[in-house]
């Protein structure tokens, strides 16, 4: 399935942040969405910000617009704030993104847990996160910092624990 680029994707000034408050922070939000919903749509989840740059989502080659590195880091700052985005470096080189926070992934591993009859039972990070019976969930190829915040944010509520194997990490779920 193809991604399903906005409208405002193929308007030129989309790719120039507009001076006007309330313009720039429409324009903002639809910047925030269209970087999560690309990044959702190929399974992203850790950004360079000067591969960004060159990415399709940033740098629209067939009208030969490309958004600026000071504009693509005002967007990742809004992301930040949202708590979608989080730096892995103080130069800001690197994020990680969060398209979905850790308590809707938490959320989502629970519902499946819950849905299939498997609360306390034992899971390796990996059957989790890549095993067969997975396979067809959305979290099924999660990558394991958001799979482990996911877990920890479970086990806030009181829903998992996170434990120590002789393999690695696993979970039960309660």
């Amino acid at each position: 399935m193809s991604f399903e680029w906005p409208w405002q994707y193929n308007f030129p000034p989309f790719f120039t942040l507009q001076p006007n408050v309330d313009t720039r922070h429409k324009q903002l939000a639809a910047w925030c969405s269209l970087a999560l919903s690309y990044c959702r749509h190929n399974k992203l989840y850790t950004l360079d910000i000067m591969e960004a740059q060159e990415s399709p989502v940033f740098n629209h080659k067939n009208i030969d617009r490309k958004l600026s590195m000071e504009a693509i880091l005002i967007v990742f700052e809004e992301l930040r704030k949202k708590g979608n985005l989080e730096w892995l470096d103080k130069n800001k080189t690197r994020c990680l993104v969060m398209w979905r926070r850790p308590e809707e992934w938490g959320k989502l591993i629970y519902q499946w847990v819950s849905k299939n009859s498997m609360v306390n039972t034992v899971f390796t990070l990996y059957e989790l996160a890549n095993g067969d019976d997975t396979e067809s969930e959305e979290f099924h190829g999660l990558e394991d910092w958001m799979l482990i915040r996911s877990l920890q944010a479970l086990q806030m509520d009181g829903k998992a624990e996170v434990i120590t194997m002789d393999d690695g990490k696993g979970v039960k779920f309660f």
